[in-house]
């Protein structure tokens, strides 16, 4: 493989060990449907803004074509309200690219409902029920201090 995007080791069937993290980070008391809808919204915002993290299309053995996905894994995380408090506060501070899902936007029910709700509180009252980052790996653990890997 040839993408910057990852440290390739010296076998094919080592690990592949990527620079980067794509990771969300959800707040423990979601219900799972809360916490999947919350991931698919997150993880949308940075494939829209990030499109060295997209791969080629996939093809099936009959010539099927696929949607392309991510390059690398995305990693699930989850920690209380403080956690994805400081953890907010953190990746604004390391400017990295981030998209963040709030508890009011499950009371829309369109995008532009969804950035009115947003629009509407200020930056440090944001009840931050998700938050999805990529960057350089050592960054994003900074960012995600205190979480721990979803179950």
């Amino acid at each position: 493989m040839s993408d910057a995007s990852h440290t390739s080791h010296t076998t094919d069937r080592a690990p592949v060990r990527f620079d980067t993290k794509i990771a969300v980070l959800l707040r423990d008391d979601l219900e799972t449907w809360q916490r999947l809808n919350v991931t698919a919204f997150l993880v949308s915002g940075l494939g829209t803004h990030l499109p060295e993290v997209i791969g080629e299309p996939y093809e099936d053995a009959d010539g099927v074509p696929y949607l392309p996905m991510f390059r690398q894994p995305v990693l699930v995380f989850e920690g209380t309200k403080e956690t994805l408090k400081a953890a907010h506060a953190r990746v604004l501070s390391r400017a990295l690219p981030r998209a963040v899902f709030t508890s009011d936007l499950f009371t829309t029910g369109n995008d532009r409902d969804n950035r009115a709700a947003v629009r509407a509180v200020a930056t440090g009252e944001l009840d931050v029920v998700g938050l999805a980052v990529h960057g350089p790996r050592n960054a994003v653990d900074k960012v995600l201090k205190g979480a721990r890997m979803h179950p």
